[in-house]
């Protein structure tokens, strides 16, 4: 019982952890494009950014249930506390390393592969996945970026043609002050998708020591995930944040309040939907799209080609990473 007890309390940590690293590693998603035009110093986007991300993670928990429920089932996992272990300390691990080299990788793409890898390590096969949930959940990945990249070249088109006889200084201004609502909207957008998945995995752990019978997150989890985001987006992102914000193209106050439109309306979409999706795939495709609509030359897509390049390695990477933790963590648990 002490041992289960120990196993559980240390998933919980880590996961509190895996929460603040997404924060302060996914922070370029919410204030990248306002702080690129200058509607909101660096301070003021951060600490904006992490009010709005907390009150998000406390608005939505059906991409926690998914997480918790639609990978693989936490009722009957062998092993499934070392499998929950293994899982996030992979994200972890993966997470880190991407943002000490400034790459916005995705988190969501390595917590569900950390699990899958796990699940798969400790079951010896890939029966052990729950192929429909599993499946819609990676089709989802798939096909956010590809709809925000496209709804941010809607986007954009029609602010072009609605202003494109307005006073550039007024615009200018005016889009500016837009962009503190907009950041904002994306900030709550990112707490509703991106905490939930901390929730799910303290509430798997929770089930696989019985400790919870339903999928549904505990309130002092959510307050937890909640809190551990926003003190993460606190701290901040700052290489990310100059590969987001300034890499992909020059961000105008336009550009920037479209892009963050765009991604937020994504966001919600599939967390009112229950699932669970990339962040940084969103954010970054919808500035692809805004700056395809307004110059396809203006876009440095060699950045694009590098963080495609470690969107696609996340899921596989992570799975080999959590399942080498789960074959470790077995021999000494």
């Amino acid at each position: 019982m002490e041992f289960l007890l120990l196993i559980t309390v240390a998933i919980i940590i880590f996961s509190l952890l895996f929460d603040f690293i997404n924060g302060f590693h996914d922070t370029a998603n919410a204030v990248a494009t306002a702080v690129s035009t200058r509607a909101l110093t660096p301070r003021q986007a951060i600490f904006l950014a992490a009010i709005m991300n907390f009150i998000g993670a406390l608005t939505f928990t059906g991409v926690a249930s998914t997480i918790t429920k639609e990978i693989v089932d936490p009722f009957t996992l062998d092993n499934g506390l070392i499998v929950v272990l293994s899982a996030i300390l992979a994200a972890i691990v993966w997470n880190l390393v991407t943002w000490f080299y400034g790459i916005p990788s995705s988190s969501s793409h390595a917590l569900i592969g950390a699990i899958a890898g796990a699940a798969i390590a400790s079951a010896g096969s890939v029966d052990v996945l729950h192929y429909q949930g599993f499946t819609k959940i990676v089709l989802v990945l798939i096909l956010s970026p590809v709809i925000a990249f496209v709804v941010g070249f809607v986007m954009y088109t029609i602010v072009k043609r609605v202003f494109r006889n307005a006073n550039l200084t007024r615009t200018n201004r005016n889009f500016r002050i837009f962009q503190i609502f907009t950041a904002s909207l994306q900030s709550f957008s990112h707490g509703t998708n991106d905490a939930q998945k901390s929730m799910g995995i303290i509430t798997m752990a929770l089930i696989v020591a019985n400790m919870q019978t339903s999928v549904e997150p505990a309130l002092w989890v959510k307050v937890a995930c909640a809190a551990a985001m926003g003190l993460g987006t606190a701290v901040g992102g700052w290489k990310i944040i100059k590969t987001v914000g300034g890499n992909i193209m020059k961000i105008r106050p336009a550009n920037g309040a479209s892009a963050d439109l765009a991604s937020a309306l994504t966001i919600f979409v599939a967390s009112s939907l229950h699932f669970p999706l990339s962040t940084t795939h969103v954010v970054s495709s919808s500035i692809l799209g805004v700056g395809s609509s307004n110059r396809i030359k203006g876009v440095h897509w060699n950045t694009a080609k590098r963080m495609i390049v470690t969107w696609v390695i996340t899921l596989p990477i992570s799975a080999l990473i959590a399942g080498l933790f789960y074959f470790i963590l077995n021999l000494f648990l």
